[in-house]
């Protein structure tokens, strides 16, 4: 599996239309076996899919984001997980092991099962 995070210095970005950068990590049997850091322009949702499509990404995690960005990237069959918070070291590592998002790491807004439930 290839997750994309949006990052905002070490923490998940708290509004997706703030981040420009992306924390991409290959997870293979519970561990991060790769990760690097990559840029993108969040006003521009179809360069973001375009990126994220050529990197092989399946999932997009992002704090806050609106309808418009993420009814696109949920159009082109990236998982988006959405209202996700913390440390973004701390996510990474539970969510390699586990696949979901701890209760610690969502904001208020998280809804289990509405397009951000892995």
């Amino acid at each position: 599996m290839k997750i994309a995070v949006t990052i905002w210095g070490n923490r998940i970005s708290p509004v997706f239309d703030s981040a420009h950068t992306l924390l991409v990590a290959q997870i293979d049997g519970g561990k991060i076996t790769r990760q690097f850091y990559t840029s993108f322009d969040p006003e521009s949702p179809v360069h973001l899919i375009n990126t994220l499509k050529s990197l092989e990404i399946d999932t997009l995690v992002c704090g806050a984001i609106s309808r418009k960005p993420a009814d696109l990237i949920s159009d082109q069959n990236i998982h988006l997980i959405s209202f996700v918070t913390g440390n973004v070291r701390k996510f990474l590592d539970s969510f390699a092991k586990a696949r979901t998002v701890e209760k610690k790491h969502m904001m208020p807004g998280f809804t289990p099962g509405y397009r951000n439930a892995y």
